[in-house]
């Protein structure tokens, strides 16, 4: 990968809830081939199989909005962690848990990215900057 493409690649993910939007769209993908697997693994089938399937693919489609459209992320978030939460009963108990908590956690991300705040390491580089050095030793 080129300079040019991984700068341009971090300045995406700067400009948008990339990791929340991520784990959210890992979390339906995990539940979703977790119904896949084989009866001796499957813990809960779920109500006619219908909301197994639609409850992560919900979640999938969510993580992937929230990473194309930053604006609606709001919405986007409190849907996915409920939808996530449903996933508890209709699917393997969340895709045994682990597609529940990825998808709850980015859920969480995206909820709290804010897009004017710059990043927390230069904010507190500026601020060590700006303060003028108190000498402990000084009367």
């Amino acid at each position: 990968m080129s300079g040019r493409a991984r700068s341009a690649l971090r300045r995406r993910r700067v400009s948008r809830p990339f990791s929340g939007g991520l784990l959210l769209a890992l979390g339906g993908t995990e539940i979703l081939l977790t119904e896949r697997a084989s009866l001796k693994v499957i813990v809960h089938i779920g109500m006619q199989g219908l909301a197994g399937y639609l409850l992560p693919v919900v979640m999938l489609l969510c993580g992937l909005l929230i990473l194309f459209s930053p604006a609606q992320r709001l919405f986007y978030s409190i849907v996915g962690v409920l939808v996530s939460l449903g996933t508890w009963l209709t699917s393997n108990l969340g895709g045994f848990l682990i597609g529940l908590l990825l998808g709850v956690t980015g859920s969480c991300l995206a909820f709290g990215w804010l897009p004017d705040q710059e990043p927390r390491r230069r904010l507190l580089r500026r601020r060590r900057a700006e303060s003028p050095t108190v000498d402990p030793a000084a009367p």
